[in-house]
């Protein structure tokens, strides 16, 4: 099987797989948006291996999602769609860069303590690459296999539909800044768009 039919998949595995882990193997529960810089200390430094084995999961997801990219960018190009293919590109390179910024930050949160101001930032900034900036990216990347796949039809007619409600869903979870129960937005459209992902991966490479 070719690299790129296990990237979409990988995307998914990598990043649940470090966050599972990480789960299990942490003292303290995650620090949430809003946190006290204590918090935020108590599970980075007091519990620095699972912080990092979540960062682990988050990179190798990076990775696994530039080569996802390039097999959606191919799926629009050949949809005949430029406004598709440069959606699906800028889409994907947010996404990664955003999630790639994220990892960055929360290793940082381990390697020494910091004045709480400062903590409590860096936590935020993490949170916000992440969380809403990297929902939104992955909602282009999404949104633009759903409407590609569904010009080609290469991608069955129920995977577009779904794939046009995750990217909503992505696209929409900065609302989380002005009303907190859109939070709900974030994972519904990071994991809906994995398995998208990991469904269609294997199909788009020829």
């Amino acid at each position: 099987m070719k690299i790129g039919k296990l990237s979409g998949p990988l995307t998914a595995v990598s990043f649940l797989a470090g966050l599972g882990t990480a789960m299990k193997l942490a003292k303290d529960p995650f620090p949430r948006p809003g946190s006290t810089a204590a918090q935020i200390r108590e599970y980075f430094r007091g519990s620095s291996t699972a912080a990092r084995i979540s960062v682990t999961g988050q990179l190798i997801s990076v990775a696994a999602l530039g080569r996802f990219t390039g097999s959606v960018v191919g799926l629009a190009t050949r949809s005949g769609s430029r406004t598709l293919e440069a959606t699906a590109l800028g889409g994907g390179v947010l996404a990664a860069a955003s999630l790639a910024t994220s990892a960055a930050l929360s290793t940082s949160l381990t390697t020494k303590d910091r004045p709480d101001e400062t903590t409590q930032t860096l936590s935020r900034l993490a949170f916000l690459a992440g969380g809403p900036v990297h929902g939104v990216g992955y909602g282009l990347l999404i949104g633009a296999l759903g409407l590609a796949g569904r010009r080609t039809g290469e991608v069955p007619s129920w995977v577009t539909g779904a794939s046009l409600v995750s990217a909503a869903a992505g696209l929409a979870s900065p609302l989380y800044l002005k009303w907190e129960p859109a939070g709900w937005l974030i994972p519904i459209g990071r994991f809906s768009g994995f398995l998208i992902g990991a469904f269609t991966g294997p199909r788009l490479d020829h």
